[in-house]
């Protein structure tokens, strides 16, 4: 309602009193759930699980290598092309995001050096997709998807906790920042890393930093308080008693 209202006072000055009076109604608050995100040894789990002694295993395992490290959206992973890789020194990728916004993303060096082999083996012109089927197109959407459902149960037996989550591709984008946020990288910093229009969005991972709280906590000095019932002293009890 506020966006219809902010395109309607610039088409329809003569209403400016009436759009004004909606446009300062503060939006309805709602509940907002917490973020889900891999701790490490989940990770490690997930990443395990693509079958290495195939093309299309040691595939995924590379796109999920780079999901994780790099916290693309899906559109970017598919988005992705050979030429669009730098693994030279500064090491880092450039993807075409959200909004049309261009970003760059360093890479780490273990990363580097799958990619490497990856490139070899993929041998496709600068311009063919990175992570492309076993025809050569491009990876939809919903065959990633397809791909972390499938190991997601074989992940699960080695990482048991990973029954109880619900994972998507986004979580692994959540996973990116919430390990950047773990190594202390400030919020700001983290929003330009994954992309986000506004530092407010990646406040979301404060709230689900329950580490962070803790850390936070143990810098208070805790309340001195005696446990147990409280019992007045005989000085209180006779001043009642003479009421």
């Amino acid at each position: 309602m506020h966006s219809l209202f902010r395109f309607a006072a610039l088409r329809h000055p003569e209403h400016a009193a009436v759009i004004q009076r909606v446009l300062a109604m503060p939006p309805k608050r709602s509940d907002r759930a917490l973020i889900t995100y891999l701790a490490e040894p989940e990770i490690d789990a997930l990443l395990a699980a693509p079958d290495r002694t195939t093309w299309v295993g040691r595939r995924d395992h590379v796109l999920l290598l780079l999901a994780i490290q790099t916290g693309l959206r899906a559109s970017e992973l598919i988005g992705l092309t050979c030429a669009d890789l730098h693994l030279g020194i500064g090491a880092h990728l450039s993807c075409h995001g959200k909004g049309r916004k261009d970003r760059v993303t360093p890479l780490t060096s273990g990363t580097v050096a799958t990619l490497k082999t990856w490139l070899s083996e993929r041998a496709g012109d600068p311009t063919s997709p990175l992570f492309p089927t076993s025809r050569g197109r491009p990876l939809s959407r919903d065959a990633i998807e397809h791909r972390l459902a499938k190991y997601l149960p074989i992940a699960a037996h080695a990482c048991p906790s990973l029954t109880a989550k619900k994972i998507t591709l986004h979580v692994l984008r959540h996973t990116t920042a919430m390990r950047l946020l773990h190594a202390g990288v400030d919020t700001a910093v983290i929003a330009l890393w994954l992309g986000h229009e506004s530092v407010e969005t990646t406040q979301i991972y404060l709230h689900a930093d329950l580490a962070l709280k803790e850390r936070a906590l143990a810098r208070t000095t805790p309340p001195t308080s005696t446990p147990g019932r409280y019992r007045p002293p005989d000085t209180m009890l006779a001043f009642l008693e003479a009421l």
